[in-house]
């Protein structure tokens, strides 16, 4: 391996020169680290190199010893020759025949239709990372080879229907494309450049993050694909085979927001264990008019500890814990003797002399029945206990989870959000996800909302608690209950566990007075929780679902595994929960889901008990 400045004595090397080299390295380090989706105290952290030192790197400012480029080439999982410029005489040729195939594959589409796009989309794919020649000269294919594609719909269009300028649009667009693609072969060939006039952009330059750029294309070849039999519009499938098309269920979602002072929706229908459809709706923050899109940050509350289950039991398959044992006798001391190390939730000095906790398991924190309340801060001293008897009985509790948390931590001697991160986050490339406010969420987060749309301020609480700091986006939490319905991260038989009734549900409402009271309501869909989620019976098999509620956000969200069917509702507002049942019936009809229960009292009923 050898550097176009090592070893050279300085006499031999121009101003010029290692002011090239610099910025060879420089525009490598940068984009190797957007690539990896690193931040540059990201990098910082796994190589020690301080951020001034990557920030004047990547600059140009600098020449870096070798010994710091191996650091960060080591922490982006790639060859060192991958940040600096080497003396290879293969290199060239290498390059050249690699470009050739990029701008020549596509003439394949003129036998095989949408291969145009397809093979160079395959090899931009699988050698962007190799060079930055790839990545540019890729992209730009790839971008004129979707506009093409839309213009010869267009055309065709056109040829139906504008006589005589229709004609000569239809004639005059493949010939074009052909001499652009004959004109930029004879470029490559001779000077390792290419023009593609009249491109759509669909693929960004590099300074844009890749997975955003994948998005579009795919996005794009779905819209082209079904052209023509859909009309644009996708058909979902609902739980009993009957269909609903994409714009009908758009328009009954933005109805039912306008009607019931949403200002807010994230909403995503799952078919064959896969996104079938996935819209963000209306604002992040309504006096300001801000949009709400799948990137969005948004406040995931309980949604948070469905994310739990799914840690605790990698670490169960990782023989760090187990379900059943106690979780006091992991600790070489009581709980209440540590100091607490958080502003309140890792303080246990009440439990002291409470006779119950000891029995805690962590299948009862992830059941439900702990016997915790739901929160230390709604008891009237605002002093955690033992309310009942540990796995008696169903009793909500966010406090039942984070004391699973906190042995966890103490276990592992890890925090919370670098097990979520190593097991759930980076695994699902779930870049927008943490249960710790980051400062890049600050850019584009919502707001929770009042009853009238009013925005509530923002909590951005900095300590994580696995059952409900978490913040994420619609499509990071696509992509894990993408992962819940096709059982990744996990073995199967920890699926099974996790969707094993582990306790029945008698009471008459989830939270409030009414949770208080027994009834049989439930009983013939056999109401119950799992680990982490709660579970009810229909005709499709055992549906598992998750909520959540809190600071102006309430969400739900329903699978039905057997099916590979779902949904997911994220709204900021306190008025989402009155849309839910209808949503539920008309997107999926889901007629099972316990909504009295839930309290998903829809907006336009008057529901006396």
């Amino acid at each position: 391996m050898s550097c176009k400045f090592q070893g050279l004595p300085p006499i031999f090397v121009s101003n010029n020169f290692i002011m090239e080299a610099n910025n060879s390295i420089a525009r490598n380090l940068v984009y190797q680290r957007k690539l990896k989706g690193f931040t540059q105290k990201d990098l910082s952290d796994k190589t020690n190199v301080t951020v001034r030192t990557i920030q004047r790197i990547e600059k140009g400012e600098t020449e870096p010893h070798l010994q710091t480029v191996k650091l960060l080439a080591t922490a982006l999982e790639i060859e060192v020759d991958e940040l600096l410029p080497l003396d290879n005489p293969k290199e060239e040729n290498i390059q050249k025949k690699w470009l050739l195939l990029f701008h020549s594959t596509p003439f394949i589409g003129f036998i095989l239709p949408l291969f145009n796009i397809f093979i160079p989309l395959f090899l931009w794919i699988h050698k962007r990372e190799d060079n930055i020649l790839y990545y540019e000269h890729g992209r730009k294919v790839i971008n004129f080879q979707i506009t093409v594609v839309i213009a010869v719909l267009i055309s065709f269009i056109s040829l139906v229907t504008i006589e005589g300028v229709g004609f000569f649009l239809f004639i005059s667009v493949l010939p074009l494309a052909v001499i652009i693609m004959l004109i930029n072969l004879i470029f490559v060939i001779n000077k390792n450049k290419c023009f593609y006039p009249f491109s759509i952009p669909f693929i960004s330059k590099r300074k844009a993050v890749i997975r955003n750029n994948e998005k579009t294309v795919v996005a794009t070849l779905f819209l082209l694909l079904s052209f023509g039999t859909t009309g644009f519009s996708q058909n979902i499938e609902r739980l009993d085979g009957s269909l609903i098309s994409s714009d009908s269920l758009s328009e009954m979602v933005e109805e039912l927001m306008e009607n019931a002072d949403v200002p807010g929706m994230a909403f995503t229908v799952f078919n064959d264990n896969n996104v079938v459809y996935t819209k963000a709706f209306g604002y992040r923050l309504k006096n300001e008019k801000l949009k709400l899109t799948d990137s969005t940050n948004i406040y995931g509350a309980s949604l948070s500890k469905a994310v739990f289950s799914v840690i605790v039991m990698k670490l169960l398959e990782e023989n760090v814990i187990d379900l059943d044992t106690p979780l006091e006798s992991y600790l070489p001391k009581k709980i209440y003797e540590y100091k607490p190390k958080t502003r309140w939730h890792d303080d246990y000095s009440s439990l002291e002399n409470n006779s119950l906790y000891h029995k805690i398991t962590a299948r009862m924190c992830l059941a439900h029945s702990s016997g915790f309340p739901n929160w230390r801060f709604f008891e009237e001293d605002q002093k955690l206990r033992v309310k009942q008897e540990p796995g008696s009985k169903f009793l909500y509790s966010g406090e039942g989870m984070v004391y699973l948390q906190v042995v966890l931590e103490k276990i592992t001697g890890k925090d919370f959000e670098e097990l979520a991160q190593k097991i759930v986050f980076k695994p699902l490339n779930m870049f927008d996800s943490s249960y710790r406010w980051q400062p890049e969420f600050e850019s584009n987060f919502a707001y929770g909302h009042n009853e009238k749309e009013q925005a509530y301020q923002k909590d951005k609480d900095n300590e994580p608690r696995a059952p409900s700091t978490l913040e994420t986006t619609l499509a990071d939490y696509n992509k894990f209950l993408v992962a819940v319905l096709q059982r990744k991260i996990l073995k199967p038989e920890s699926w099974k566990e996790i969707f094993n009734p582990q306790i029945r549900i008698k009471s008459k409402r989830q939270f409030g007075t009414l949770s208080k009271e027994d009834t049989s309501e439930n009983d013939d869909i056999e109401l119950s929780y799992g680990l982490g989620w709660g579970m009810f019976k229909t005709p499709y098999g055992w549906a598992v679902f998750k909520e959540g509620y809190g600071s102006g956000f309430q969400h739900h969200s329903v699978l039905f595994p057997d099916t590979g069917k779902g949904i997911l509702m994220m709204t900021n507002s306190k008025n989402g929960g009155s849309i839910f049942k209808e949503l539920l019936e008309v997107s999926i009809m889901d007629v099972y889901t316990p909504w009295k229960w839930e309290n998903y009292i829809p907006y336009n009923i008057d529901l006396k008990q």
